[in-house]
């Protein structure tokens, strides 16, 4: 199967904010890059077509033409629990230095750890591995692509941080 990852284009959020679960504003940017990311999908037939249920990746689907694409809860980004919408500099929290030590198995405060948003990535990407399906696309954002990544055994789950995929971009792997 060949699966088609596609992050969702940069956020109106100040850098450096935490905002997983919340369901944030596209930036004054979202045009260029979702044209550009059309362009990359242009000619490819899907079998079908997910995204995940916040707006920054359903609004990215919807222009580049899907707009009935299948809401997937499991394709969301990692829920960073009490310290979303709150930038990193300022979260006074000792859980953040664990996190940051051992971030594939120590959760954000009342949120996910890595190993648990693998999990729901992975279990989603079982379901559609044994779907029969060929191409498949899936608007999502980098947390979920870097699961993927690992899952596919394209890169290591203990360096899935070195491979954030830039927004509006296209990933394509092999299940």
């Amino acid at each position: 199967m060949e699966l088609y990852l596609i992050r969702h284009t940069s956020v109106a959020v100040e850098r450096g904010t935490c905002y997983g679960w919340t369901d944030v504003p596209v930036s004054a940017h979202f045009e260029t890059e979702a044209s550009a990311c059309k362009e990359a999908l242009a000619g490819i037939c899907f079998d079908r077509v997910y995204t995940s249920p916040l707006s920054r990746a359903s609004k990215l689907a919807a222009y580049c033409g899907y707009p009935d694409a299948v809401a997937e809860p499991r394709m969301k980004e990692m829920h960073m629990g009490d310290w979303e919408m709150r930038r990193f500099d300022e979260i006074d929290d000792p859980d953040l230095q664990k996190y940051f030590d051992h971030f594939l198995e120590h959760p954000t405060r009342n949120g996910e750890s890595f190993r648990d948003l693998y999990r729901r990535v992975a279990q989603f990407l079982d379901e559609l591995k044994a779907s029969g399906l060929n191409h498949v696309a899936v608007f999502c954002h980098g947390g979920p692509i870097m699961c993927a990544l690992a899952y596919a055994g394209v890169i290591p789950i203990a360096e899935v941080y070195q491979h954030i995929p830039p927004y509006a971009s296209v990933t394509r792997i092999e299940l």
